[in-house]
């Protein structure tokens, strides 16, 4: 047998393209990074019919994209959760469907407190499979969902495969109430010290989900990492964002992204009108370019939270409709001030603001505080942050950014340029890669952590 020549990894990562869900880049960005470090890259994603089936909505322009050195395995799953039709029911729920569902709950229970449990198994059973027939060096695990996580310990006790899991959310912290997810009896807190007692590393995406971590699990604190998200020049060229407002013309205030209930739509809505009722800017308009929601039922909703279905001669919010991550450019550029705007938290960064501050514009904060994403915009030299949530300061916030806008100071539109082209994702991603690699240079038959 010939000697190998790079490591293997296997990446567990459901939410892979064609997923269109809010942490899809960096599972995509991830398996590309290591690919093209050298590695041999497997990944178990979720089965296509979970997007065009269940979510209904799917990204396959970026499923097109992925690297064909990659591989991509789709283990199955079962639907229990998700399955509204009876025609299509397996024969034991058809025809027993009360056991069937005491059966689904109880594996819940006594299994892993997670419906893509199913999912999970299947990968783990393929991922044996595959290390039988040439070992994977690494696995890494991306949640949610954190059925991976739980594949990922079961890999490393069946088959000595050591470890990373990758919190792209939280589990067990409910990011936005700043409280724990379940009791103090769920399943899930078990869960979590077994998969951290015995991973590698835990990697976070910011110093504060990292903290908190580390504060939970004294114990695998020495083996948590901070890995940032960031932009990615492969979809975004900062030099196709550039722009100038037109000398007559309104100001455009653009909102890219997904909107969803935990942003604080109503407070931009009013904050917009009151904006427009100032001396000269009766045309400023709020623009979002970007999907509502993540899933079909909750568009209307959203849509009237915007107001896009009044009856409004000259409304304030203009949609756009999706972008396209390859034509993303064109939405900063017919952008004069970028719009953050998200669930405030002091866990949650989101990734829009890293392609944000790389466009070098003014970027007007509209979140509670503390949001951790300030921790990233306070050296931003062209970021303007309301007081609060009161319509009128974010209206007063929205002024001053489009005076920057108007009247742009070059210097400190280079300094902001500047800033923001320090995060792309392949820097963030180094660490993370070479810590992996070490892993793999080792040959270790077990991680660091101590057996579970």
């Amino acid at each position: 047998m010939p000697e190998r020549t790079a490591p293997r990894l296997l990446y567990l990562a459901f939410y892979y393209p064609p997923s269109r869900a809010s942490g899809v880049f960096r599972a995509y960005a991830t398996a590309e990074h290591f690919v093209r470090s050298g590695w041999d890259v497997t990944v178990m994603a979720a089965p296509h019919r979970f997007f065009t089936d269940v979510v209904k909505s799917s990204d396959e322009a970026l499923e097109a994209r992925i690297d064909p050195r990659i591989t991509v395995e789709r283990p199955p799953m079962d639907y229990f959760s998700w399955e509204t039709d009876v025609r299509r029911f397996g024969r034991f729920r058809g025809n027993a469907p009360v056991a069937a569902r005491r059966w689904y709950l109880w594996k819940q229970r006594r299994v892993f407190p997670e419906r893509y449990l199913s999912w999970a198994t299947a990968s783990v059973r393929r991922a044996r499979r595959l290390h039988r027939r040439e070992r994977f060096d690494l696995t890494i695990a991306t949640g949610n969902p954190f059925a991976s996580f739980a594949a990922a310990w079961a890999l490393r006790r069946l088959a000595r495969i050591p470890y990373i899991v990758d919190y792209r959310d939280a589990w067990t912290l409910d990011q936005f109430a700043n409280a724990d997810m379940f009791p103090p009896d769920h399943p899930a807190w078990k869960w979590e010290r077994r998969v951290l007692r015995s991973a590698e590393h835990s990697i976070h995406v910011n110093e504060a989900m990292r903290e908190w971590h580390a504060e939970r699990y004294p114990f695998a604190a020495d083996r948590m990492r901070v890995v940032l998200n960031g932009w990615d020049p492969e979809f975004f060229d900062p030099a196709a964002a550039q722009s100038r407002p037109a000398p007559e013309a309104g100001l455009r205030y653009g909102f890219i992204g997904t909107i969803t209930h935990v942003q604080p739509i109503e407070e931009a809505v009013t904050a917009f009108r009151l904006l427009r009722a100032m001396p000269g800017r009766g045309d400023d308009v709020l623009k979002v370019f970007g999907h509502l929601g993540f899933f079909l039922n909750s568009r209307a909703q959203l849509r009237r939270e915007l107001g896009l279905d009044e009856e409004e001669a000259d409304p304030p919010v203009e949609y756009a409709g999706p972008v396209a991550k390859s034509r993303i450019g064109e939405a900063y550029a017919d952008s004069d001030v970028l719009v953050l705007m998200t669930g405030g938290s002091r866990y949650v960064t989101t990734g829009k603001v890293f392609e944000y501050m790389a466009t070098g514009k003014p970027i007007l904060s509209i979140h509670e505080s503390p949001c951790a994403a300030e921790d990233l915009l306070r050296d931003y030299p062209l970021w303007f942050r309301p007081e609060s949530l009161d319509p009128a300061r974010i209206a007063a916030a929205a002024a001053a950014a489009g005076d920057a806008a108007r009247h742009p100071d070059e210097r400190r539109t280079k300094e902001a340029r500047a800033y923001g082209e320090r995060f792309t994702r392949a820097r963030s991603l180094e660490p993370l890669e070479a810590a992996a690699r070490a892993i793999a240079e080792a040959g270790a038959n077990g991680p660091k952590g101590a057996a579970a």
